[in-house]
């Protein structure tokens, strides 16, 4: 069975503005998008308060591991673009976000439990990238 959003219509900038808008409801007051070269809607970032500290997050789809993951469920090749794999992305990273604001809002979990890996630290790099990169495997250990 393929991937998630597999057949999705619906626009990168659409599903980034269903995820702002959740976003915001709870508790973020800055989003920023983030475009490559050729105009492909590739992150979101945004800050929220956090223990009483402005903190910032960064949300960036892997657009080409979604792309190579259609490829290899050996989908229609209608559904074999960039274009498309970055819409498909950005729906699965939607149905993310709603799920874990989901949980913040039924008290089930608190925001930096779930949003940890994408927090950006001091050097620019989200929390994941640098535990991902060793600069912080002595905390895993």
């Amino acid at each position: 069975m393929p991937i998630l959003n597999y057949t999705t219509k619906i626009s990168p900038e659409k599903t980034v503005a269903e995820i702002q808008g959740r976003l915001v409801k709870n508790g973020a007051r800055q989003v920023h998008f983030n475009y490559d070269e050729q105009g492909y809607l590739i992150g979101l970032s945004f800050g929220m308060e956090i223990n009483s500290v402005q903190t910032f997050f960064c949300i960036t789809p892997d657009i080409d591991g979604v792309l190579a993951v259609l490829k290899k469920q050996r989908v229609q090749n209608n559904f074999l673009s960039r274009e498309h794999a970055t819409r498909v992305a950005w729906r699965i990273e939607k149905d993310w976000v709603e799920a874990q604001l989901a949980k913040i809002e039924a008290g089930l979990a608190k925001p930096l439990q779930l949003l940890l890996p994408y927090a950006v630290t001091k050097s620019g790099a989200t929390f994941y990238q640098m535990i991902q990169e060793g600069g912080g495997q002595k905390l895993l250990q």
